[in-house]
């Protein structure tokens, strides 16, 4: 948003004053991190018992006068930014500010914290305690606003719902135990294990998400039932296949409880050691055919998002390279790339119930970040990324290579050890024979790291080491924008101010050469809207001829 939009979104919350949904404060410097984490988890609350999209804190007008009287709260744009990270750490699920906008307003800088409504069905805590608005006063979430919020999805959530007859008698006691350990392990930083140990049985599954005033729900007897008790989720199998496929094959099936049995299907992988020979080397480079960390967090997100209601199993087949996921469900909240890129995080889920209980456990995390640290790992690891085929309507496939595919990657990855995850995924789909971006294809090329003419390029076998080679991927490998964005600031400190003559200057011939001349122009009108959303620098010029300064 540029200042004129932020202007009138700031004159539009005065004119309402405080309600539910907004909040305003002066604010020093040093204002309390812990108070403004309670008004984030109060703020989030409200607007989603308000069917609103967002709450609003706002830092920079006297709540008294009603007036813009400024902040001087960190004004570093690095610092003010780094709070979106402390957010994240302290929320119960994790979430954190949906933008975080800055106006150099006449009377003073005003900063707009921009905070989305909770998800439905799911509250948002501050280290461990529920916030939530009494007027214009931060008051405790009470127990009537916070079966409000988890009611919202518990008729259509599969995994909410009581199930008649079942008491904590069906809970394997193993199970328990270890979901003691996991919840004291996740919350370390202020519950001892031995404390976890001591409280009730039934206070802790309600504190760790898992029953509703103490009575058992189906992710319950999914997490910590005994298999016994399967019977009672019936007509469904609460089952978890292995199946092995190749020369020799075999299956087993898992039952309750899932907590304990997903190691258990786990160690029926054979996982043996891998040697990998770096070019021009005599010693292997060895890791494991799978990593157990990468494994479970693909099996416990078939866990988490199985559609239950279609009565089928999460099933792990075994190749002689590779395992392939299958769960029932389309993929319910975005697209895999998205989650792979970084850009999104889930607002929606299929068992809002179930994957806040695993949250709770330590078993997934609530950002998305998972599926990214699986191709992370897997980079790590020298390996080929994981592939997710969504073509069967319904239904959900990963596939995790447990082999090479193509030598020549994994010994670049053993060499350049720091590759952009950008390029690493461009050539695993090189390796793959799947076509690749114009863009990254050239860039690439200039490193030295593929081979070949569009389509049929293929990952070069001897990695250039001639200095004039190493120049030209470092010419055509983009930066990061915050490296840019530094070079923009440190010009306007020094100068003052900067036409966009004067910043096309500065930066065209930084940007990578892999990118058309219309490209770089465009990329810097893009990083210059950036700074400008973010009240990093301001335009005291026109648009037609901007004049850049540094924002006050």
């Amino acid at each position: 948003m540029d200042s004129l939009e932020l202007k009138t979104i700031l004159e539009r919350l005065i004119a309402t004053w405080e309600n539910e949904v907004v909040e305003f404060k002066q604010a020093g410097n040093d204002y309390d991190t812990d108070k403004i984490g309670e008004y984030f988890s109060a703020l989030s609350n409200e607007a989603n018992l308000r069917g609103s999209e967002r709450g609003w804190l706002v830092f920079g007008v006297n709540d008294k006068t009603r007036t813009v009287v400024g902040t001087n709260y960190r004004p570093e744009p690095e610092r003010l930014h780094g709070l979106k990270t402390q957010i994240a750490q302290n929320t119960e699920p994790s979430i954190t500010f949906r933008n975080i906008h800055v106006l150099s307003d006449e009377k003073g800088r005003v900063v707009l914290f921009e905070i989305p409504a909770a998800p439905r069905g799911i509250p948002i805590a501050w280290k461990g305690h529920y916030y939530a608005r009494a007027g214009e006063s931060r008051a405790p979430l009470g127990l009537d606003k916070q079966d409000e919020i988890r009611h919202q999805t518990l008729a259509m959530d599969w995994t909410a719902q009581i199930v008649p007859g079942a008491t904590l008698d069906d809970l394997d006691e193993a199970a328990v135990c270890k979901a003691r350990e996991s919840f004291a392990q996740k919350y370390a930083n202020r519950i001892t294990l031995e404390e976890a140990m001591s409280w009730p049985l039934t206070a802790f599954l309600d504190r760790a998400r898992l029953t509703q005033e103490g009575q058992v729900t189906r992710t319950t007897l999914l997490l910590l039932g005994q298999a016994e008790s399967a019977w009672r989720l019936s007509p469904h199998p609460a089952q978890l296949t292995w199946s092995l496929e190749g020369t020799e094959r075999a299956y087993e099936h898992f039952g309750l409880p899932f907590l304990l049995n997903t190691t258990q299907l786990y160690q029926r992988i054979r996982n043996i050691q891998l040697r990998i020979l770096p070019q021009h080397e005599l010693l292997p480079v060895e890791v494991p055919k799978y990593d157990q960390k990468i494994v479970l967090e693909a099996l416990h997100n078939c866990i988490a998002h199985q559609d239950y209601s279609r009565n089928g199993r999460v099933v792990v087949t075994e190749q002689p390279d590779r395992l392939i996921f299958a769960n029932e469900g389309g993929f319910f909240d975005g697209q895999p790339d998205e989650y792979v890129e970084g850009t999104k995080v889930p607002r929606r889920y299929r068992n809002p119930f179930l994957a806040q209980a695993m949250a709770e456990l330590n078993m997934i995390d609530t950002m998305g970040y998972g599926i990214r640290d699986m191709y992370v790992g897997q980079a790590r690891r020298y390996f080929p990324m994981p592939d997710y085929d969504l073509s069967e309507p319904g239904a959900v496939k990963l596939t995790l290579y447990g082999g090479v595919v193509d030598i020549a990657y994994s010994r670049l990855l053993i060499q350049k050890t720091n590759l952009p995850l950008a390029d690493v995924l461009a050539l695993d789909r090189v390796q793959k024979k799947l076509p690749i971006p114009d863009e990254a294809a050239t860039r690439l090329r200039k490193g030295g790291l593929i081979e070949g003419r569009k389509p049929n390029y293929f990952v070069s076998a001897v990695i250039a080491s001639a200095t004039a080679n190493k120049a030209d991927y470092i010419r055509t490998r983009a930066q990061d924008d915050e490296f840019y964005a530094k070079l923009v600031m440190d010009y306007l400190e020094q100068f003052g101010q900067a036409s966009r003559a004067e910043i096309n200057t500065l930066l065209l011939d930084k940007l990578s050469e892999a990118l058309g001349a219309e490209q770089k122009e465009k990329k810097i009108g893009n990083l210059l809207t950036k700074l400008r959303r973010a009240g990093r620098i301001t335009n005291t010029g026109s648009r037609g001829q901007p004049l850049w300064r540094l924002a006050e």
